[in-house]
């Protein structure tokens, strides 16, 4: 995961700001680290291939650099996300009806069928919400690696480790605390404070995200 990543997900203005400036290589190479995972995984999830995908990371960074000068942001009603969402959604859209014609059949893939290509007819009905339900999935797992990864640079190395071998790989208390040489109540201890300052530093990119 990019260093980057726990300050960009809620994204900031300072940081949109400096968007505007096409020129500023550094911001922007820190917007593509952690926005292109992000897109990635909603075109995979929404039925795309992975050169597919691909293409519509690309094409969604290339819109964005496009519409970022004139770009207001407004951290009251989470914009950004919104328009960021449209932004991939439609290179996800047009890349779908190129799979469409390309297989002749275009009708039936966007508007259902039995030759329609799950779940593309689902994904671009406009009724449908399927897509965004993806994105927000993606969202909130972005937000929980950046959580992660801001948590794992405040704590020790040692407690960390207990924590991810006690939590996530659901090691038994009493292991942990052999394999690393520690008593067990250090265990516990790091389960708890590492869980704490993960469930802070979510909820504060919950309220700071865009």
């Amino acid at each position: 995961m990019p260093e980057q990543a726990d300050e960009l997900i809620p994204t900031r203005a300072s940081l949109l700001h400096r968007l505007k400036n096409l020129d500023d290589g550094v911001s922007w190479e820190q917007f593509v680290d952690i926005y292109s995972p992000l897109i990635y995984g909603v075109t995979r999830r929404s039925g795309l291939s992975d050169s597919e995908a691909k293409d519509v990371v690309q094409e969604t960074l290339i819109a964005v650099a496009k519409h970022m000068p004139g770009f207001t942001y407004d951290a009251t009603n989470g914009h950004f996300k919104t328009w960021l969402l449209n932004m991939t959604r439609w290179r996800i859209i047009d890349h779908m009806r190129k799979r469409a014609k390309s297989k002749g059949d275009e009708h039936t893939a966007l508007h259902g069928g039995e030759t329609s290509i799950k779940p593309i007819d689902r994904i671009i009905d406009p009724a449908s919400n399927v897509l965004d339900n993806l994105w927000e999935t993606e969202w909130q797992k972005a937000l929980l690696e950046a959580a992660v990864a801001t948590v794992k640079r405040r704590v020790e190395p040692q407690n960390y480790q207990l924590f991810d071998f006690y939590v996530n790989k659901d090691w038994p208390p009493a292991k942990v605390a052999s394999t690393f040489n520690v008593a067990i109540d250090q265990v516990y201890l790091a389960k708890h404070r590492i869980t704490e300052l993960l469930k802070a530093e979510v909820a504060r990119l919950e309220r700071d995200r865009a």
